[in-house]
């Protein structure tokens, strides 16, 4: 073949694999968008054919917007935002840094299970976080989240530009969210933290090949949520998703939408379960379990749950609707 054919197959193959590329944005963004009363779904890299001209419209909600959001909350925010900043660690499954103390008697904890309670009619107390779309933190159009600094080094800088003052219940969340970004993963343990839906994608890529299939897993609530903490039951035995590989991907509090990303060498499995809550709401719920966790803090507050060490038995727990479980070859969803 010529070099001039070579150029061209090789631009053409570019151009297909970067439609793929920007049709899977599409699709995620959708699923984002619709999360609150909808199955849990999955994107297949096989049915990338979906025109993406409304892309950089769907993602381009207005900055200034989402700044005053996070800046003019009340007083019951400002302690919720404290809350959530104190929690980073259990809400995005780090397993390298112990809880605070206040974490042993936090409802929130109610997120972890044994694996062998994984059948149906099971019934246990589960605590799923109810956020308004409307008014959390959005994700910025690459552009937009490249042209601010995300380092701890530039909190200074950062609190200015935020117009937020030092001592504020929004700079310590920023400061917990910054220092979580930069910590080393632990042993056996990937992480990244993605400032733009783009930025998240381009490294799912890398970490799984875009010539794999992929797919994305989320809890999403058949039912409107208006309970926090209540009885589920299992009402179908729990799918397994074939997931030879996963990355999990958990927001973390910012003023816009930051998803702090990780993955474990060690074997994972992942669920699909549907829950019932005794008041009647319904909950397409992902789920993983950790089958390796003797590398884990030995504070870690699923141990402290559950009653086990590290090592000792696998640990399981359920996402929250705005998390995304990003799994290899899911052929069985």
């Amino acid at each position: 073949m010529s070099r001039t054919k070579q150029k061209g197959a090789s631009r053409k193959e570019e151009m297909v694999s970067g439609f793929a590329f920007h049709s899977l944005l599409l699709c995620v963004l959708l699923i984002l968008q619709n999360s609150g009363l909808s199955t849990a779904r999955e994107i297949p890299a096989k049915n990338l054919n979906t025109v993406s001209k409304e892309l950089s419209d769907m993602q381009k909600p207005a900055m200034e917007d989402h700044l005053q959001l996070y800046a003019h909350k009340g007083d019951n925010h400002d302690h919720e935002h404290i809350h959530e900043a104190q929690e980073i660690i259990l809400e995005n499954d780090v397993h390298d840094h112990p809880l605070s103390h206040m974490d042993q008697i936090d409802p929130a904890l109610n997120v972890f299970f044994n694996l062998n309670d994984l059948k149906i009619g099971k019934k246990m107390l589960i605590y799923f976080p109810i956020k308004d779309p409307s008014s959390s933190p959005h994700l910025l159009p690459r552009e937009e989240a490249d042209s601010i600094p995300f380092s701890f080094s530039h909190l200074p800088y950062l609190l200015k530009f935020f117009s937020f003052s030092t001592d504020s219940p929004q700079a310590k969340a920023m400061e917990e969210t910054l220092k979580q970004c930069e910590l080393e993963p632990a042993k056996g343990e990937s992480k990244f933290c993605a400032t733009s839906l783009e930025s998240m994608l381009d490294s799912i890529k890398k970490i799984f090949g875009f010539e794999n299939e992929v797919g994305v897993l989320t809890t999403t609530h058949l039912t409107k949520l208006t309970t926090l903490l209540q009885n589920y039951t299992f009402l179908e035995a729990p799918k397994q998703i074939s997931a030879p590989k996963m990355v999990a991907c958990h927001t973390i509090p910012y003023p816009y939408a930051i998803y702090y990303c990780h993955w474990q060498e060690s074997e994972n499995k992942v669920f699909k379960v549907l829950l019932g809550g005794d008041n009647g709401e319904r909950i397409d719920a992902a789920a993983i379990c950790h089958m390796d966790t003797s590398q884990w803090d030995h504070d870690h507050a699923g141990f402290r749950m559950l009653g086990i060490k590290p090592g000792s038995a696998p640990v399981c727990h359920f996402f929250p609707a705005d998390n995304l479980v990003w799994v290899q070859s899911p052929s069985a969803m």
